[in-house]
């Protein structure tokens, strides 16, 4: 069962420690049962997006049909239509943008994990918010889905109140003002004290094996973020792994976002033996800015070498929850509905690099010198995250159009392998 005493720690089987053997050694000496051998065991995962938290440019034509062009984000798609029309076209869409098969394919192409985000609107909509909930039960299905095919779930809260980030796809794009009122952050932990609690529970054991307290918080953006965000890691980290109250522990894996901070700065935070079984969560992207976006291909492929060390470093376990073949931003909608990429200069302040007609939207227009590209692209991101951290979530598992983001397109199109530890590619002929 997954809430365990300390009086079963010999039996530990997954724990969170640098991949040394003598951090291995201490895999016996943790109370906390994850039910997957973490440490010994590569993550090896895709991510559900754009279905219990929408995306425009994961689903652009969900929002195309509404019409509405002030339609940017869940919250908007909500706000902005009749809430009959919106509730009919979310249920459609969670009806059949994924179903049980896409699960057996995940599970068919040798992954193992899937990371699944949903937005605190699934379980609380106190602060008045005008989003549709029904997702939660989504998830169940999906977990069900996900035991059914012998995959492990993390769960990824995506979305807190009033925003963490500004980001579409934290549900409500604009401003970031979860940390400005203390009433965002309560009910952001309590929400995942509900998740843990749930799913802490016995028949989720060895299938829900790890919680994400919290996507992306931007604590780039301002002080009063990155130290409510510190403290908050702290706070929802005694939530869920204490979900009953009592000295019972939650079985989960806890895991945090780096908030697109140094990994150094995490230093000394939260590790082991106060802290147990906490990873790191980095996502890895490389066309967000001007710099990136004019990079040419071995430039892209040197970038992720470059990385190696870093995650070497990293003060707790790590995972890349988030990474894609994308070299540009031209997937459409990539940078918000109604935004321009940097990449052909249709962003505001960019500067043309080249045409976006053949780098995203539509494979036929792919080269097969680009998708040789994005072939050694995959090689280098999965053998490092491999060789210096525990494993991967690739970023996403399909999208209606932008192939460069799908793993099921580059399986289709023969730049993702079929068995991702099958690497055309080694470490040594891409890294040196």
């Amino acid at each position: 069962m997954m809430l365990l005493s300390a009086l079963v720690s010999a039996l530990i089987v997954g724990a969170q420690a640098a991949p040394t053997d003598l951090n291995r050694s201490l895999v016996s000496e943790r109370s906390v049962n994850t039910g997957w051998d973490y440490g010994a065991e590569k993550v090896r995962g895709v991510n559900i997006g754009g279905w219990l938290v929408l995306e425009p440019f994961i689903i652009p034509s969900l929002f195309e049909s509404t019409g509405n062009n002030d339609i940017v984000d869940e919250y908007t798609f909500c706000q902005y239509q009749d809430k009959g029309s919106a509730q009919s076209a979310l249920k459609k869409h969670w009806d059949t943008w994924f179903t049980e098969d896409d699960f057996a394919q995940i599970a068919a192409a040798g992954l193992n994990h899937v990371r699944i985000p949903i937005g605190y609107w699934a379980y609380d909509t106190s602060g008045g918010e005008p989003y549709i909930q029904g997702a939660a039960d989504y998830l169940d299905m999906a977990i069900g889905w996900a035991g059914k095919h012998g995959l492990k779930v993390m769960i990824d809260l995506h979305g807190a109140p009033a925003s963490q980030n500004g980001y579409d796809n934290s549900g409500h794009r604009g401003s970031a003002n979860w940390a400005t009122d203390n009433n965002n952050v309560v009910r952001t932990k309590n929400v995942i004290a509900t998740l843990s609690k749930k799913y802490s529970d016995p028949s989720y054991f060895g299938v829900v094996t790890m919680l994400a307290l919290l996507n992306e918080p931007a604590t780039y953006m301002n002080d009063q973020l990155l130290q409510t965000t510190r403290q908050y890691w702290k706070d929802a980290y005694g939530a869920a792994r204490y979900p009953n109250g009592n000295s019972d522990k939650s079985g989960l894996v806890l895991v945090i976002h780096d908030g697109f901070q140094p990994l150094s700065t995490y230093n000394g935070f939260m590790t082991e033996p106060e802290y147990e079984s906490v990873f790191i969560d980095t996502h890895n992207y490389q066309v967000f800015n001007d710099d990136f976006v004019g990079w040419n291909w071995d430039q892209h492929v040197k970038g992720i070498c470059d990385k190696a060390s870093t995650y070497s470093q990293s003060p707790n376990w790590l995972v890349v929850g988030e990474w894609s073949l994308a070299s540009t931003d031209c997937a459409k909608y990539l940078n918000g509905r109604g935004i321009g990429a940097r990449y052909d200069g249709s962003y505001s302040g960019s500067s043309y690099h080249g045409s976006c007609s053949d780098k995203s939207n539509d494979v036929s227009q792919f080269s097969s010198e680009y998708k040789e590209f994005m072939r050694k692209f995959y090689d280098v991101q999965v053998q490092t995250y491999e060789n210096n951290g525990q494993g991967w979530f690739h970023w996403t598992w399909k999208t209606e159009s932008a192939a460069d983001w799908a793993y099921q397109s580059g399986l289709s199109n023969g730049f993702i392998p079929s068995n991702p530890t099958d690497h055309k590619y080694s470490i040594q002929s891409l890294c040196g």
